[in-house]
């Protein structure tokens, strides 16, 4: 019970401190709109999986980004091991979030079916 609470905290502040870090230190234009949606940690702190949404839906600009945040993953971790007490720092990865786009297609369908149901 603890562990899993130990989980939960460090990737509410591994979120936060991400937002942080690419507002405030990253330089790079690619990753200027993007928004960390979610942290998952292992159950053995040693790998994070941070994932991220962005406004456009081009694959262009999916991959600028992801090339953005790949580029930027260690000064994000080296600057997560200096603000975290912890004893070491996860490897990150950065996964796009797939949930915005599903719950669009979910809108869309459901729309479509309330103007097929009109007389």
């Amino acid at each position: 019970m603890a562990q899993h609470f130990r989980v939960g905290r460090l990737s509410q502040e591994i979120q936060r401190e991400v937002n942080d870090i690419l507002l405030k230190r990253v330089r790079d234009p690619r990753v200027k709109d993007v928004t960390i949606t979610g942290v998952e940690v292992s159950g053995d702190l040693q790998h994070a999986t941070i994932y991220y949404s962005i406004l456009s839906d081009k694959a262009s600009d999916e991959k600028k980004v992801q090339t953005g945040l790949d580029k930027a993953t260690s000064l994000i971790r080296g600057e997560l091991g200096h603000r975290l007490s912890i004893y070491v720092t996860p490897e990150i990865k950065f996964e796009r979030d797939k949930s915005v786009q599903y719950g669009d297609h979910i809108d869309e369908l459901l729309r479509k079916l309330h103007s097929t149901d009109k007389f």
